[in-house]
């Protein structure tokens, strides 16, 4: 079933380590919706400017995106300009102009309010809050993410949209940060007892943890041998992730624990290039090939019936 995504649509300067790029399409919105097309139709709601350039618009129609909820204003598209060191999970933010995102108020028309997954992308947690509100009806499921901005200074107002939705995605930090908690497990608990009956902390390229229900899964990122841009790598995680879950409706522990290695699996095509230049281009082999190679990778043989680890007993021994 459809999907519908509210976030930032963007152009990003970015420099690491491998290279640089300028004015590259990017922002949260954009990036969940090429990773969830390759699932699911996807639609749209986000703010540009004057300057967003129609070949961008296109990409986004050729992938089946539905960009009738992009609004396109007088003036600049929000623009992010940061550096990567050689740790992929810390970067320096040189620069942000939030140009027409910083009026972003969405409204949706009546063919958004109907659709049955919603992602809220990063974006204030009062307007994630109404975008909830304007659904025509309560969503099959509701995602959120959100970042250590909204965590220290709208703590509050995020606490009151945790409350209405099905699942939050936060990095470890994040997790920590809002719950107070340096064990993932306490901090995922207290998260939960909010409203979400589903964390999922993104570990980079340790991979993720998924808390549901009373169950704790543990997936691992997909080995790679190097790392262009990790730009966007949380975004399409989501979408893999969304995408999923929308395409087959399985709403099983067993969909949920799937559709986090199918987010996996995506956030991995994320950061072996500047922009979405992988993202657009992945075919299907692929993902099942990466969707396979996490199975392997987690696949061991339980001990049989009556098997006992061999443990030395050394221990038991008199001296």
């Amino acid at each position: 079933m459809s999907i519908l995504v509210v976030g930032s649509v963007a152009y990003d300067t970015v420099q690491t380590p491998v290279g640089n790029r300028g004015d590259a399409l990017g922002g949260s919105a954009t990036y969940f919706s090429v990773s969830a097309s390759k699932f699911e139709p996807v639609s749209i709601v986000a703010v540009v400017g004057t300057d967003f350039r129609q070949e961008h618009f296109e990409m986004l129609t050729s992938h089946g995106v539905d960009i009738s909820g992009i609004e396109s204003v007088k003036g600049s598209t929000f623009r992010w300009s940061g550096v990567y060191g050689a740790d992929a999970n810390t970067r320096e933010t040189l620069d942000t102009q939030l140009n027409v995102f910083a009026q972003f108020t969405p409204q949706l028309g009546v063919n958004h309010r109907q659709h049955s997954y919603l992602f809220l992308a990063n974006i204030e947690p009062s307007i994630q809050l109404d975008v909830l509100h304007q659904m025509q009806r309560r969503p099959k499921l509701v995602a959120l993410d959100t970042m250590n901005f909204w965590i220290e200074g709208e703590r509050e107002q995020l606490g009151e949209v945790l409350k209405e939705v099905d699942v939050v995605l936060m990095d470890e930090n994040e997790t920590r940060s809002f719950a107070g908690k340096q064990n993932l497990t306490e901090a995922a608990g207290y998260i939960r007892e909010i409203g979400p009956h589903t964390v999922i902390v993104k570990r980079g390229e340790h991979g993720v943890l998924l808390f549901r229900q009373g169950s704790v899964f543990t997936a691992p990122a997909v080995p790679l041998r190097s790392v262009v841009d990790p730009t966007g790598a949380g975004d399409c995680f989501a979408g893999g992730f969304m995408g999923y879950l929308a395409s087959t409706g399985d709403l099983s522990d067993d969909g949920f624990r799937r559709a986090v290695v199918l987010g996996s699996v995506m956030g991995s095509f994320a950061v072996e290039s500047f922009s979405l230049d992988r993202v657009q281009s992945v075919s299907e082999e692929e993902v099942e090939e990466r969707f396979r190679l996490i199975t392997e990778l987690t696949r061991f043989k339980p001990l049989l019936d009556r098997e006992t680890l061999p443990f030395s007993d050394t221990e038991h021994q008199v001296h």
